[in-house]
């Protein structure tokens, strides 16, 4: 049975105590520019210096990628490659629909179609469901199956299920200077 995504958000009182404040399952975001695949945005925190403790506090969703010192987290469910759908939208209507619904997510990729990219962000990704293939610049592959962390250091990179099932990912960006 597949991990459905659940969002808990915690806060204080008027009196200063902890609660929760928010409990639900997060709407999926779905975009042509990536056939099958579910987008489910958590939570953010804005560029700079994350605070806590703010009465009221929001979540920063948007730009995709987070600036110097914001934050997102995320799960991604990644379709099966058996049933991965064509793309047969007009690539500018495809690019308008990524703007409008996850404003930079296309920001870093290069123009060949082969999914590497590279982001100014230290990003945790966790395998949770499924099995995930991490592609460096140099052609060299990594199989992720659950319970596989893997510390995304700013390299140029391709993610490619190969499976027959989808994959679960959760990652988490941080952004981050490119030096």
């Amino acid at each position: 049975m597949p991990i459905e995504p659940r969002l808990i958000v915690t806060g204080h009182s008027p009196e200063g105590e902890a609660i929760f404040v928010e409990d639900r399952r997060p709407e999926s975001v779905t975009v042509q520019a990536l056939p099958g695949a579910d987008f489910y945005l958590l939570w953010g925190t804005p560029d700079g210096r994350p605070r806590v403790g703010e009465k009221d506090a929001a979540p920063v969703l948007r730009p995709y990628f987070p600036g110097l010192g914001g934050s997102r987290a995320l799960f991604l469910r990644w379709a099966a490659h058996s049933s991965e759908p064509e793309p047969v939208a007009d690539p500018a209507d495809i690019a308008s629909e990524v703007a409008d619904k996850l404003p930079g997510l296309l920001d870093p990729f290069e123009d060949d179609g082969d999914g590497m990219h590279t982001t100014d962000t230290i990003d945790y990704a966790i395998c949770l469901e499924g099995e995930l293939c991490l592609t460096l610049d140099n052609g060299v592959e990594k199989t992720l199956t659950p319970g596989t962390c893997v510390i995304q250091l700013g390299t140029r990179h391709a993610w490619h299920n190969r499976s027959d099932r989808p994959a679960l990912m959760c990652y988490v960006q941080i952004g981050a200077v490119r030096v």
